[in-house]
């Protein structure tokens, strides 16, 4: 003969008195949930909006335009000392259509990323690689300008997120091999094998546009591209990311990644500073790369 509970399950008890059932988390926006994502985007947008009311193109904008709203240009950062051109650069999109394909991908791979590295840490990934590939765009221009009918050299502009969004992809390629993350490991092999394949056919297209950029008319800033992509890479090489990873180790390991980079930009940008301009400058920047 079996037993019989003497007593009702505890999911049917009475309620004692004065209790109340916990309050259930109400769900999550979104954009609450990857707000650094949303944000890099929309400064994008607003600043090419604000570009197209002040009277620029918003399809094939002038090198002019664009050098007023802060694209980068070798002789305006080593010449005239406009540094702040690293920076403002990767905020500034060459037309409609660089703009979309530069935050399409920046809105996968950022709602990817921040999770991984928290928004803070998306923000700092952006802006650090972002430099980076800026300035190693500008220290190979300065090495190889262009140069005009007459063989007199000359340097390009340089505008768009990509040297940034190259950059969290790197920063991905490391995070998704950690072995703390809560995830299957064939969905993250999945989703590494994604990113990586992503950069590489970017880049593939990059210097094949370039190969053939006498038909195209357009040059693509691969050098920006590798530089944010490396900058990603090392990055990331300290950090764990936040996902699996005790809070304070990850907040370390976060400002160790941060420290490093913001040293290893500041020795880079001064060697760059101290290059020798090449003979016949002419600081005039008639051509545009993105």
């Amino acid at each position: 003969m079996g037993s019989y509970p003497t007593s009702p399950p505890p999911e049917i008890l009475p309620p004692q008195a004065g209790y109340r059932p916990p309050p259930q988390p109400r769900p999550r926006r979104r954009w609450a949930s990857a707000p650094a994502t949303y944000l890099l985007v929309g400064i994008n947008c607003a600043v090419f909006l604000l570009m197209v009311a002040r009277g620029a193109s918003p399809w094939n904008p002038t090198v002019d335009q664009l050098m007023r709203w802060g694209a980068d240009n070798a002789g305006s950062v080593l010449v005239d000392g406009q540094w702040w051109r690293i920076i403002s650069a990767m905020f500034v999109h060459v037309g409609i259509i660089h703009l979309a394909t530069n935050m399409w991908c920046l809105w996968n791979l950022g709602l990817l990323a921040e999770p991984l590295m928290g928004s803070y840490g998306l923000l700092a990934v952006y802006i650090l690689t972002g430099a980076a590939g800026n300035l190693l765009s500008t220290c190979y221009n300065w090495f190889r300008p262009l140069h005009d009918a007459s063989g007199a050299p000359f340097f390009p502009a340089g505008a768009g997120a990509s040297g940034a969004v190259f950059g969290i992809a790197g920063a991905l390629i490391v995070l998704l091999g950690s072995k703390r993350l809560p995830i299957p490991q064939y969905e993250l092999k999945r989703l590494r094998k994604s990113v990586i394949y992503f950069a590489v056919i970017n880049l593939v297209i990059g210097l094949s546009v370039n190969f053939g950029k006498n038909l195209t008319g357009v040059e693509i800033d691969n050098s920006a591209h590798i530089g944010g992509c490396l900058c990603g890479l090392l990055f990331a090489a300290p950090m764990v990311p936040r996902i699996g990873s005790p809070r304070s180790e990850f907040q370390l390991r976060m400002r160790l990644a941060v420290a490093a980079i913001v040293i290893l930009l500041v020795l880079f940008g001064f060697y760059v500073a101290h290059i020798p301009p090449p003979p016949g400058l002419i600081p005039a920047p008639p051509g545009r790369t993105i």
